[in-house]
């Protein structure tokens, strides 16, 4: 694989997508997962997860990651200036556009219908990260505990990422232990 197709599949995926980093998650899904196989499901929730823990938007950091691993270091910087450069290039266009036809009817309409778009991509990835994610009672709980905690207070997702990975860490360990073996969690 050249940097060239790096750089062009993550171009593909950015100018592909509207509505920020969460409406790329299915996109990146199909591409990286379904279509190349370049990463695993459980590889790309894990991307995911560490992606929206880290600085900067979860599909940028997602690419960065696929990146390094396709082609190290320089694979992660060809693929996140990929995934960046269709939207600098839109916004830059849009913004010297935005303030004089922002008031009209059809383009409020066109950003309203937008939205609900984006809002049903996002719906996709987190019911294809379900699937991956919560296959057991013990996930159910995890799953619950952090989307009450999300709903009524306010975190840092960093915050619930940390604590869930030491509660994994925790349970593994307890699950690993002489006379655990073989109980399943």
């Amino acid at each position: 694989m050249s940097y060239l197709k790096l750089f062009l599949l993550f171009a593909k995926i950015g100018v592909m997508t509207f509505g920020g980093g969460y409406a790329m998650l299915p996109i990146l899904q199909r591409e990286l997962v379904d279509t190349r196989h370049w990463a695993t499901e459980e590889e790309l929730a894990d991307y995911f997860a560490i992606g929206q823990c880290t600085p900067g938007i979860i599909a940028v950091n997602t690419a960065t990651f696929i990146g390094h691993k396709r082609k190290g270091i320089s694979g992660g910087i060809v693929a996140t200036l990929g995934v960046v450069f269709p939207s600098l290039i839109i916004i830059t266009i849009l913004a010297g556009l935005i303030t004089t036809f922002a008031d009209l009817p059809f383009v409020q309409n066109a950003f309203a219908g937008i939205r609900v778009c984006v809002c049903v991509l996002i719906f996709n990835a987190v019911v294809k990260l379900w699937k991956g994610a919560v296959k057991s009672i013990l996930a159910f709980g995890i799953f619950l505990v952090v989307a009450l905690a999300a709903t009524f207070l306010n975190l840092s997702p960093a915050i619930y990422v940390l604590i869930t990975a030491a509660l994994g860490i925790i349970l593994e360990a307890l699950h690993a232990m002489p006379g655990e073996r073989g109980k399943k969690a």
